[in-house]
Parts: structure tokens; C-alpha cells; sequence
């Protein structure tokens, strides 16, 4: 059995402000395997990694992402909210966090934040970026937005792709292979497993969000998922290798 994928939620985000490079560098120490986070795009084109489309919550800032350029981006303090000891946390962009993974065995997730703002050219910038860092392997796009993994798929078929959704789908793993996607990545409560089996014959991956609790990882683990996508990926961790013992 292929070992389960431990995708850090916005990097470790339990004990550290989500989406920052304290969250991804310490998600890493505390066994994760995958780094899950959300791409968006400034007004000057440059993908940095933040999960509203506002910045009140994770900035302590007035305004939309989308309206703000690179610089103005990097003033703001993205720690704070979190904890003091974060304060000098700032939005990261996207290639900083590829410097941190390439050349290490970490599957990164990016979820294309675009349901909300359509971001024009996001596909093709992202898919530029991931290109010119040679990490077509080691990505895998993900979205509530269809169309937009579609659009990235034809432009780029050797990168992954993985539909997120939060309601039960009927039979998921066909949607997923008429839309030659590689994942599924349902809402906990969608995974069923029957689906799972289904999708494995299809050659399709389940990696359920978000899920910390451990008696639903377990329950997740049996159904036979191939991933999860956890804030606490130590408790995963220590999970699964108690269960491969």
C-alpha cells in the first residue's frame, strides 16, 4: 500500500498563522509529507499565498488582495492575529514556497482561490511559474472553480489537477475522469467508501479535507483514502505510523 500523503492545511496551522513560512517550514517538522495552500493574485500579477480574497482577518488590513500590489502586500503583518511572537510574518509569494520544497520529497497543493474574483490569466501565470521552477511533478492544482482546472489542464496536461468539493457528489470519480483530474478532494462528510473503492479503479485519488480529529482519521485511513488534509499533521503523523506498526 502506497503510504498515506500528510497535506499540511495552510502549512501547520494550528500552532502557527496559516499561510505563512513559518506555517509551511514547521508543517515539515512535524512529519507532513504535503503542504496544502491558496494562490492569489495582486494587482501587479504576482501569485502570493493567502486564503480570503480580504485582508481584515489574517492582515489586519483594510481592502482585497486583488487590489493591492506585490509591496503593498509585503508591509502588512500577516502573524499578529495569531500571536504576538508571529508579528514579522509577512504574505508569501508563491516562489518563496517553491524555494522551500524543490529538491525535497513534498507534495505541494495549491488551490487556486478564483471562485470569488476571477482573476484574469491566473491559469497561465501559475502554470509559467511552476514551469520555470520545473515542479510540474511535485504540484498538484486544486479548486472549487472546475472550469479553471480544466483551462489549467489544457494548458498544461503534465501537471495534476483535484476538484474540490463540500456536498455529496454522484459518482465523483467519473466527474472527475471526464475532467482528467488526478484527485478528488472532498469535505470530510462527502467521503464514502464505496467512492473511494470506485475511484481507486479509476485511478483516481480521495484526499479528504479538512480533518483533525483522530477517530475521523482513522475512520478516513480504513475507507482507504490516499491523503488527507489535516491542520495538525503531527497527530496524523504519529497516526500513521501507529497504524503500520
Amino acid at each position: 500500500m502506497k503510504k498515506l500523503e500528510i497535506i499540511a492545511h495552510r502549512g501547520a496551522s494550528a500552532v502557527c498563522p496559516e499561510n505563512t513560512m513559518a506555517a509551511f517550514e514547521h508543517c515539515l517538522e512535524l512529519g507532513a509529507t504535503g503542504i496544502e495552500t491558496d494562490v492569489q493574485m495582486t494587482s501587479d500579477g504576482r501569485l502570493v499565498l493567502i486564503h480570503d480574497e480580504t485582508l481584515t482577518r489574517t492582515a489586519s488590513a483594510e481592502g482585497w488582495v486583488k487590489d493591492k500590489t506585490y509591496e503593498e502586500l509585503r508591509e502588512l503583518d500577516a502573524g499578529s492575529w495569531f500571536h504576538t511572537a508571529f508579528a514579522a510574518e509577512r504574505i508569501p509569494s508563491l516562489e518563496q514556497l517553491f524555494g522551500l520544497i524543490r529538491g525535497k520529497n513534498i507534495l505541494l497543493n495549491l488551490e487556486l482561490k478564483n471562485g470569488i474574483v476571477s482573476y484574469k490569466g491566473m491559469e497561465e501565470k501559475i502554470v509559467e511559474v511552476i514551469r520555470d521552477w520545473d515542479l510540474e511533478q511535485q504540484v498538484i492544482l486544486s479548486s472549487f472553480n472546475h472550469a479553471s482546472l480544466v483551462r489549467c489542464k489544457r494548458l498544461a496536461p503534465e501537471i495534476q489537477t483535484a476538484l474540490l468539493y463540500m456536498e455529496k457528489l454522484y459518482r465523483p470519480y467519473d466527474y472527475a475522469v471526464k475532467l482528467e483530474a488526478s484527485a478528488l478532494h472532498p469535505y470530510k462528510f462527502a467521503v464514502t467508501r464505496e467512492e473511494v473503492a470506485a475511484s481507486i479503479a479509476q485511478g483516481v485519488a480521495t484526499h479528504p479535507f479538512t480533518v483533525n480529529d483522530p477517530e475521523e482519521m482513522k475512520a478516513m485511513i480504513e475507507m482507504g483514502v490516499q491523503g488527507i488534509i489535516t491542520d495538525v499533521p503531527d497527530v496524523l503523523a504519529a497516526l500513521t505510523a501507529a497504524h503500520t506498526r
